[in-house]
C-alpha cells in the first residue's frame, strides 16, 4: 500500500508504504530528508519486512518518509501534520520510530502533541495492560548507558558493532589489528564506532556531513562524538594536530578491513566500486549500496553484510521490549542482541567462503523461511506472540 501526502501548509510531500502486515501490524521508522522519494520509501519498507522476517518478529514491514530538510524551521510542523494525516494507520496498524532526520525524542514529542503518547502506539494499544506496557517501553528507551546516552539511542549502533564483531570472529582477526572506517556519526554510525572502539578495534576514518577525519593509528572516538553539535557534526576546532582532515567521500576509499556506510542511502554506486578498498562492507544505513554496486563488489571479492541484518538491531530490540523479552536493564538488552547477531553473521560469511553465495542471498533465504513459517501460523490461526 502506497500513500502520497501533500502538506497543506508548505506543499511538502510525505509518503507511507506498507509492504506487509503480520497480525495486522507493520513496523518501520519515519525519515525526513530533502529529496526523499516514494521509490526510496518503497525500498525501505521492503527492507523492514526482511528485517522482521530474519529476526522472526511478529510484525510486517512499512516505512514513512518526508521530503523536507530536517534543519528547516518548518520541519517540526510538517512532521506533526504528517503524523496527523497518517493517524488511521498509526492508530491501528503502523508502529513507527526514529529514522534519518527524525530522532526518537522528536517523534515521541509529536505523538504526545497529537494525543498518541508514544510512537509504538499501534502495538501498545493491543496489550492487556496498556499503561504497564507503555511504562516498560518508556523505561527501556530512556535507560541510561555508559557514555551519557540512552539505551534507545545506542542500541541500533550496538547491533551494527556486533555485526562487525561477528565478521571479526568468523575471520579470526585480531581486534586490535582490525581497521574500520565509518561513514556517518549519527545514531547508527556513532554508536557503532563507540562500541567497536570499546571492543579494541581501530576506527581510523570517520565522516560526517562536513568531511572526513583520519588517523592511521585510530581516532579518539569518544572525544569525537562528544564534540558533535546538535546536527551531529564534529567540531573541527577540537581535533588534535595529528588528525588529518579529508574530503567527505575519502571515508569510502580508505584502505581498511571493514567499511561501515552509516549515513545515507545509495552512498556506494557502481562508479565508486573501483575505489573501495575494504575487506568487508557492513550496511549500517538503509540501502547504502546499490544492487549493481553490490554485484560489482562481490566480483572484487568484497562481501556486503546487508542492512536488513546488520542494522536490524534497533527494530528487533524494540519488539523484544514490546514483547517483554528485554526491559530497562541495558546489560540484558546488550546480551540478547549480542547473542542474536553473533549467531546470524558467521553463517553468512561461511556461505560466502564456501561457494561465493553473497551474504544478501543467504540472509534472504533465511527471511523467506521465516516468512513462510509466519504465514503458515497465521493461516492456522496461531498467535505468533502477544504483547504483555
Amino acid at each position: 500500500m502506497r500513500v502520497t501526502w501533500n502538506d497543506p501548509v508548505t506543499g511538502r510531500r510525505g509518503y507511507l508504504v506498507v509492504h506487509s502486515l503480520v497480525s495486522g501490524l507493520a513496523t518501520g521508522g519515519t525519515r525526513m530528508r530533502a529529496g526523499c522519494t516514494l521509490a526510496e520509501v518503497e525500498d525501505l519498507a521492503r527492507g523492514m519486512a526482511r528485517k522482521t522476517a530474519v529476526f522472526d518478529l511478529p510484525v510486517g514491514g512499512a516505512k514513512g518518509g518526508i521530503d523536507c530538510d530536517p534543519k528547516s524551521p518548518e520541519a517540526h510542523g510538517v512532521l506533526r501534520r504528517f503524523v496527523e494525516a497518517m493517524r488511521p494507520w498509526i492508530d491501528a496498524h503502523w508502529v513507527t520510530a526514529e529514522d534519518l532526520g527524525v530522532p526518537q525524542q522528536l517523534i515521541d514529542e509529536v505523538f504526545e502533541e497529537t494525543g498518541l503518547e508514544q510512537s509504538y502506539h499501534a502495538a501498545i494499544r493491543r496489550a492487556p495492560d496498556v499503561e504497564h506496557t507503555l511504562r516498560r517501553v518508556r523505561a527501556g528507551l530512556n535507560a541510561p548507558v555508559p557514555g551519557g546516552l540512552l539505551l534507545g539511542d545506542v542500541v541500533g549502533g550496538y547491533g551494527v558493532a556486533q555485526s562487525c564483531l561477528g565478521v571479526v570472529h568468523a575471520r579470526a582477526w585480531e581486534p586490535a589489528q582490525t581497521t574500520v572506517a565509518v561513514q556517518g556519526v549519527g545514531t547508527m554510525g556513532g554508536g557503532a564506532a563507540w562500541y567497536l572502539h570499546q571492543a579494541g578495534l581501530k576506527i581510523v576514518t570517520v565522516a560526517d556531513a562536513v568531511g572526513a577525519v583520519h588517523h592511521p593509528d585510530g581516532l579518539d572516538v569518544p572525544a569525537l562524538l562528544d564534540s558533535r553539535d546538535r546536527y551531529g557534526e564534529i567540531d573541527r576546532t577540537l581535533l588534535p594536530d595529528d588528525v588529518v582532515q579529508l574530503p567527505r567521500d575519502a571515508v569510502l576509499t580508505t584502505e581498511v578491513d571493514v567499511l561501515i556506510p552509516a549515513a545515507v542511502s545509495y552512498a556506494i554506486t557502481p562508479d565508486r566500486v573501483g575505489d573501495i578498498n575494504a575487506g568487508v562492507v557492513i550496511e549500517a544505513a538503509n540501502t547504502p549500496v546499490t544492487e549493481e554496486a553490490e554485484h560489482l563488489l562481490a566480483a572484487k571479492g568484497i562481501p556486503v553484510i546487508p542492512d536488513f541484518v546488520a542494522n536490524a538491531g534497533a527494530v528487533a530490540w524494540a519488539w523484544w521490549l514490546l514483547l517483554g523479552r528485554v526491559d530497562a536493564d541495558p546489560v540484558l538488552s546488550f546480551s540478547v542482541l549480542r547473542e542474536e547477531m553473533l549467531a546470524k553473521i558467521p553463517p553468512l560469511m561461511a556461505a560466502w567462503d564456501a561457494d561465493g553465495t553473497t551474504p544478501r542471498v543467504a540472509a534472504l533465504n533465511l527471511a523467506d523461511r521465516q516468512t513462510e513459517r509466519a504465514r503458515a501460523a497465521e493461516a492456522e490461526g496461531r498467535v505468533l506472540a502477544s504483547i504483555p
